[in-house]
């Protein structure tokens, strides 16, 4: 038996709790993991809640990230006692996911625990993490270095947005973190930020161009956020697209793209080839400074995860959630 959080559906009304279930309830897969941490991710939240359309099949047991011990396989590539990481791949959307004491999966969804980290670590990073890794290699592989200019974060005091400022600040960017919440300034210049811009200024409908302000940015807000940020970069900047907090619209015109060659590289985790993932958790392993993972994260319980997630869509969560099985 194990302890999993499930989500149930009947006419229409949606119903969560933790069970304890039987392992031969577990879905198919070649790989059996004891999971010994998880994470609350915004995608998980809107899951567990039921406030956006994440869950394709019920009954469903969330967590898009998980990092544990393999238990039993059948794949040439893992065996009993290795360390392994989960991230994406539809887990926790249509195939069971993390946020239960145990998960089978296929093993090419699964990559090895890297060295630099434990499990804990690996979780405090997590799809966020790893995601913001993604959105700084896009803007490197466009040519953006640090003396073009300013780079700016939105959503700065969540999880992609937390690790995208230490990530650009250890890589010399000058970052421009913009947020919401002012009663954050000193936890985001801690993390490496040097200027903090008002979130407002960015979430109404703007100008089809703006005063060219920042070389680059990462965006994790979407809507009219995505459009001023598209429309105050740079000549030639480019402008990585990961999340849709504000919403899935883009009310945007083509004038920053053709007018200053502005780039829009959207960034997709889930279902990232493996060689990338790879090489995002190698780059996170070199960059990433271990003492700052205390001050993103905090650690809860599965019990505690389902009361999480409801303040973690009304934006009371500040950077990353740890869900521990032990």
């Amino acid at each position: 038996m194990f302890k999993a959080i499930v989500i149930e559906k009947q006419d229409d009304a949606q119903r969560v709790t933790i069970q304890s279930l039987d392992e031969s309830r577990l879905p198919e897969g070649d790989v059996t993991v004891r999971v010994e941490c998880s994470t609350l991710n915004y995608k998980d939240a809107l899951a567990i809640t039921g406030k956006g359309p994440v869950v394709r099949q019920f009954p469903m047991v969330p967590g898009i990230d998980l990092a544990g011990t393999v238990e039993a396989s059948s794949a040439d590539e893992f065996k009993p006692g290795d360390s392994v990481l989960l991230n994406g791949w539809g887990v926790g959307e249509g195939h069971w996911g993390g946020l239960a004491e145990k998960a089978r999966l296929r093993s090419d969804w699964l990559i090895p625990l890297p060295s630099a980290f434990t499990a804990s670590q690996a979780m405090a990073i997590g799809t966020a993490g790893y995601t913001a890794m993604l959105a700084v290699m896009a803007l490197e592989r466009q040519g953006l270095e640090p003396d073009h200019g300013e780079v700016l974060v939105t959503g700065a005091s969540g999880g992609v947005g937390s690790y995208a400022i230490a990530l650009l600040a250890r890589l010399g960017y000058r970052v421009i973190a913009a947020t919401g919440r002012p009663e954050e300034e000193a936890y985001l210049k801690g993390l490496g930020a040097q200027a903090i811009l008002d979130r407002s200024e960015l979430a109404e409908p703007g100008r089809p161009l703006a005063k060219e302000r920042w070389a680059g940015a990462i965006d994790s807000v979407g809507s009219h956020t995505l459009a001023n940020v598209l429309a105050g970069t740079r000549y030639g900047g480019c402008v990585a697209a990961c999340g849709l907090a504000q919403g899935m619209d883009l009310p945007a015109t083509v004038a920053p793209f053709i007018l200053r060659g502005v780039t829009l590289a959207g960034i997709d985790s889930v279902m990232r080839p493996r060689a990338d993932r790879l090489e995002a958790w190698r780059r996170l392993g070199e960059l990433l400074d271990r003492a700052q993972l205390d001050t993103i994260t905090r650690t809860i319980g599965l019990d505690e995860a389902i009361d999480t997630a409801e303040a973690l869509l009304a934006g009371r969560v500040r950077g990353r959630v740890v869900v521990s099985m032990t």
